[in-house]
């Protein structure tokens, strides 16, 4: 067995942490193909992760010993899987959805207007994530504080990486999930996706506990985090180009198109995991068989060779070329319900507001890896 190279970077040095984007820009120059003994192999040129994410027999998704639906799997197994997921966000799906999402959203938004000076992520972008994927799990709104409070403590476990600590939070979490099957499968529950979910099949048999605690926990703790971060990225970026917040304003149109690629230009997911299932040669460098990988979506998305002038805000771009929602097999299948939440907020923000500004009173602080956006942003709204 060959041993470790020497790192290249340190993910968690303090440069890294002021800014990761800045951070992953002078890697993808510098060392596009990078060991680190805290990540692995990273990749940060779009080129080499979109390689990458269409080899799912050499960049395999079986990255923990834990269940993982379907994004852990590699196919056959993820095919199966992954066809029992997608009609969840179908069309009709979404458009059952979209009205209680917008009461939800233009409750959340016309209390933060009225408040006039928020902290962003805690004022709006948390809650509005949690709120919304609980009511399309069919989840109870009372349950706001307690999925709140395992975010934040989940957050802590993972920045920290307290062992201790992350295994209570998944005590936790696996908790607040045996309560909602047993409240979603009840009588005085009212149709819910979580009770389809139950009755789901796979061969004529029903999915096992582990994998519907595995999907419930993907729909939930996974999107909750991406969500609010998104929410939040796209508030900065129109807090801080006026322009373009007029330009969207009077064209809501654009709105779809403008969201994706504000979040290519500040991605709201770091990266992604695989490890290599045989050697293989990248960007010159040769990456032993059983190798930990992070696919840097931040990076790849910014890569000048993909984007021309890919640090400014275009529309226009080839929407197949943004690493957003991920490509090839797994692409994200909740896609469609991301977009519908984040133009649903965007849309009542700018309906109900008539400007979105920075907050110059009140510091902003950016996120850390493994999050990405902003742990505060003061904003002011009009």
């Amino acid at each position: 067995m060959s041993s470790a190279p020497p790192p290249d970077w340190d993910p968690h040095s303090a440069d890294v942490h002021q800014d990761q984007r800045a951070a992953y820009d002078k890697m993808r120059a510098r060392c596009p193909v990078a060991y680190s003994d805290a990540l692995g192999w990273s990749l940060f040129r779009h080129e080499d992760i979109l390689a990458a994410l269409h080899e799912p027999g050499v960049f395999s998704n079986v990255v923990s010993q834990h269940v993982a639906v379907p994004n852990g799997m590699d196919p056959p197994t993820h095919t199966a899987y992954r066809a029992l997921i997608e009609p969840f966000f179908a069309p009709a799906r979404m458009d059952a959805f979209e009205p209680a999402c917008r009461r939800i959203t233009a409750e959340l938004v016309q209390r933060a207007h009225a408040a006039g000076r928020i902290d962003a992520m805690a004022d709006l972008a948390l809650p509005f994530s949690i709120r919304v994927q609980c009511a399309f799990l069919g989840w109870p709104d009372d349950l706001l504080p307690q999925l709140l409070q395992w975010t934040q403590k989940q957050g802590e476990a993972t920045r920290s990486q307290d062992r201790e600590a992350l295994a209570r939070q998944a005590q936790v979490f696996d908790t607040i999930i045996d309560d909602m099957l047993q409240y979603c499968a009840s009588a005085a529950a009212p149709p819910n996706v979580t009770a389809e979910l139950l009755d789901t099949q796979l061969d004529g048999a029903p999915l096992r506990t582990a994998e519907i605690v595995s999907i419930l926990r993907n729909w939930t703790a996974g999107e909750i985090g991406t969500i609010s971060a998104s929410v939040g990225i796209v508030m900065q970026f129109l807090a801080e180009q006026p322009d373009i917040q007029t330009d969207l304003r009077t064209r809501p149109e654009q709105l779809d198109e403008a969201i994706d690629e504000i979040l290519r230009l500040y991605g709201p997911l770091v990266l992604n995991r695989r490890v290599t299932t045989c050697p293989i040669d990248v960007g010159g460098r040769h990456i032993p068989a059983a190798s930990r990988l992070s696919l840097v979506w931040m990076a790849g998305n910014r890569d000048d060779d993909a984007f021309a002038e890919a640090d400014h805000f275009q529309l226009g771009r080839d929407p197949d070329r943004n690493l957003l929602y991920g490509a090839g097999i797994h692409v994200c299948p909740g896609a469609p319900l991301a977009r519908l939440e984040l133009r649903m907020i965007v849309e009542e923000l700018l309906a109900r507001t008539s400007a979105i500004e920075p907050d110059p009173t009140v510091p902003t602080v950016h996120a850390i890896y493994p999050d990405s956006g902003y742990s505060r942003l003061p904003i002011r709204l009009r």
